[in-house]
């Protein structure tokens, strides 16, 4: 017979931030932990529950018992039980002893091979484990596993000493209605818990497992659940929220779940002065220090009434309100002194403040990596007939708002807050954009700069990143990337190919590469960055939906130019599902095997040596076709370059059917390879089609 089990370690404030994963460590270890052992039924199901002062778990379908087993135990090999003369040698009688079976004769024993010598083995059956034992086992083994962030000392009344995350003060653990007699960090199981500290009716004694959620909801005014508490917070806010926007970012929906037994959402205000401020400073502030939520209206614009998660629910909350309000008075207020204070200086004031910033000490400062994403966004800005003097003025004060107040209080508002700072200078509007834009794609599906000037500018600040950084061996290992070297990368490989910029990668990363020329410390890592960004590349393909050989097809070549690799993947999708595309991709493949094996010199196809139907025929078409080829190729018709390369089909088949290119004759054998490097140079203009072959 089964039944739910309930463990529950009731504790002092867990830490906030580390709250849903120490539930769940605690939930999964109890599970798996019974599951090992065989307490449970296959299709038992673990609830976890994690509040600030709780971490709980029920499972369902437990057995009191684990079940018998039947246990096949390797004893000895017979070389080694058994003398010369076939008798009982001393090793098995003390074997046996070891094994608690000393009663035991040869003939109760099976023999049989182990897969290397012949052996002696017991087969016996070992009773089940009752679930006090395995459950003392799996709690001990559980909390010693959680991913505590910090161990805790404290004293039990009793004087002894224990480690957690926080101090523990009872322990329930309920199989059905009855107690499970374990203990854990100096607590023996009861069936008691306490819910609200102030909401509470006080004590809780839980009849049984299953209604233990329930008991503490109704009884004890806590939500156990972490979701469930979630989402009382989300349906709360959009309902106080009203006809406006509600910013509840992931992050700060999950600390305030975890900081509340019995959310309340109430709402309160502050002064319309404070609205001057740019929004971001005042919705970080409140977001960050405060953990209210802000509201907009439909345009997203701030306004001056916010939301507060409580974990008190009263008749009368302006006490509440009244109080949450005086708080985040004074964090506005210095978020407005901020404000006012660095307009009071130029960014373009602050540049030479720049050289006393350490960038990195291989690479020199802040003010000195300025000038070099300067002169590479002069240089990308004249390769895209751009507006040099705005792209090099964009570079120039993009980092400058390192130096400003606002941004050394919250350094999340670097780029946002020089945007401002611009506008406030009278800097032209797009050399004010740069300085947030030069910072994006800043993640996965992260907007690109809307502007040109803020393009150039990102490209040259990630280029230069991407470079230097690898140039002083500090490329990503494994798992590590602490210089967010695979995030540039992609956001370089995201602007070339969305925006269709005309730009030479290798070109990009030799610019690059020279502006560090001096620096002893720097290896010029141009190769390796480009096989990089390509093996990056992939991976951005991938995610688009192009399967793993269209984009082998393509980017085996080493593509210089990404505006059109769009264009050259629907091709080659297009061509892959002509019924030529197999038989011309074996083709191409088994050419392309045969050329690797020559000097690779092609010194043209001489027509008077043609001997064979088959290669005179592959000639003519060839020649026919290539000026259709060259020229859907020239207007950028990749699709079309491909799909004529169908017409040459038979011809090739026939070729390879009836032509011995490896002829013994070297005049024969040399203007046949010149025909297929012919052949090869037309299918591949594209892409390298034997990248489709099975």
């Amino acid at each position: 017979m089964t039944q739910t089990l309930l463990v529950e370690l009731l504790t002092e404030e867990l830490p906030p931030k580390a709250l849903a994963k120490l539930g769940d460590a605690f939930a999964n270890g109890i599970l798996n932990g019974l599951k090992s052992r065989d307490f449970v039924e296959a299709d038992a199901v673990a609830t976890a529950y994690a509040t600030p002062r709780r971490l709980a778990v029920t499972v369902t379908r437990v057995r009191a018992t684990s079940p018998d087993k039947s246990i096949r135990e390797k004893v000895l090999p017979v070389a080694v039980a058994l003398d010369k003369e076939g008798n009982p040698a001393a090793p098995l009688a003390k074997k046996l002893a070891a094994l608690g079976f000393p009663d035991l004769k040869v003939s109760d024993l099976e023999r049989a091979s182990d897969g290397k010598a012949e052996s002696f083995f017991y087969t016996y059956t070992a009773p089940g484990s009752t679930l006090q034992n395995g459950l003392q086992t799996v709690l001990e083994e559980t909390l010693g596993k959680l991913p505590i962030p910090k161990l805790m000392s404290y004293q039990r009344p009793d004087g002894s000493t224990v480690q957690f995350v926080r101090p523990a003060h009872k322990l329930i653990a309920l199989h059905g209605a009855d107690i499970v007699p374990v203990s854990a960090l100096g607590l023996s199981a009861d069936r008691t818990t306490l819910g609200h500290r102030f909401l509470s009716q006080g004590e809780l004694s839980i009849a049984d497992a299953e209604s233990y959620a329930a008991t503490l909801q109704e009884k004890g005014k806590t939500i156990p659940s972490v979701s469930a508490r979630k989402e009382r917070i989300r349906d709360e806010l959009l309902a106080k929220a009203g006809g406006d926007k509600v910013l509840m970012p992931e992050s700060l929906v999950d600390e305030v779940t975890a900081l509340v037994e019995w959310p309340v959402v109430y709402e309160c205000r502050f002064e319309d002065t404070f609205l001057s401020v740019p929004q971001e400073c005042l919705i970080l502030t409140m977001q960050t220090n405060q953990k209210y939520f802000a509201l907009t209206d439909a345009a997203g614009k701030l306004r001056s009434r916010f939301l507060i998660v409580s974990n008190l629910e009263t008749s009368d909350p302006q006490h509440i309100i009244g109080g949450n309000e005086r708080v985040v008075r004074p964090r506005l207020s210095d978020a407005k002194f901020f404000f006012e204070q660095d307009k009071k200086k130029k960014l373009a004031d602050r540049l030479p403040g720049l050289a006393n910033v350490v960038y990195h000490n291989k690479l020199g400062t802040q003010g000195q990596r300025t000038e070099r994403v300067k002169t590479l966004a002069g240089r990308i800005a004249a390769m895209l007939q751009a507006d040099v003097a705005l792209a090099e003025r964009g570079a120039l004060l993009a980092k400058a708002d390192l130096l400003t107040d606002m941004v050394g209080e919250f350094p999340e508002l670097q780029g946002i807050m020089g945007t401002y700072y611009a506008r406030h200078d009278g800097e032209p509007d797009e050399v004010a954009l740069a300085a947030s834009e030069h910072y994006q794609p800043r993640f996965a599906g992260d907007a690109l700069p809307s502007t040109m000037t803020g393009t150039v500018v990102a490209l040259a600040d990630k280029l230069e990143t991407l470079v230097g950084i690898w140039g002083i061996g500090l490329q990503p290992t494994g798992d590590k990337d602490p210089f967010a070297l695979r995030r540039h990368a992609l956001g370089v490989l995201r602007m070339l190919v969305e925006k269709r910029l005309p730009l030479s990668l290798n070109t990009l990363l030799q610019d690059a590469a020279q502006l560090f020329a001096g620096n002893a410390n720097f290896k010029d890592p141009t190769a390796e960055v480009a096989a990089f960004m390509l093996d990056r590349l992939r991976g951005l393909l991938r995610e688009r939906g192009y399967a793993q050989n269209e984009i082998e097809a393509v980017v085996a070549q080493n593509p210089d130019r990404l505006d059109n690799i769009v264009e050259r993947l629907d091709a080659v999708k297009a061509f892959a599902a002509l019924p030529e595309a197999e038989s011309l991709a074996a083709a191409n493949k088994r050419i392309t095997n045969i050329l690797k094996k020559t000097d690779g010199a092609n010194k043209g196809v001489q027509q008077g040596l043609l001997k064979e139907v088959a290669e005179e025929g592959l000639y003519s078409a060839m020649t026919q076709l290539k000026p259709q080829v060259d020229a859907a190729f020239a207007k950028g018709d990749f699709s079309g370059t491909l799909k004529s390369l169908a017409q040459l089909r038979n011809n090739v088949d026939a070729f390879f059917n009836d032509v011995m290119v490896m002829a013994e004759d070297e005049q024969l054998r040399n203007n046949r390879l010149a025909l297929l490097s012919d052949l090869h140079g037309m299918m591949n203009q594209v892409a390298d089609i034997s990248k489709l072959a099975a």
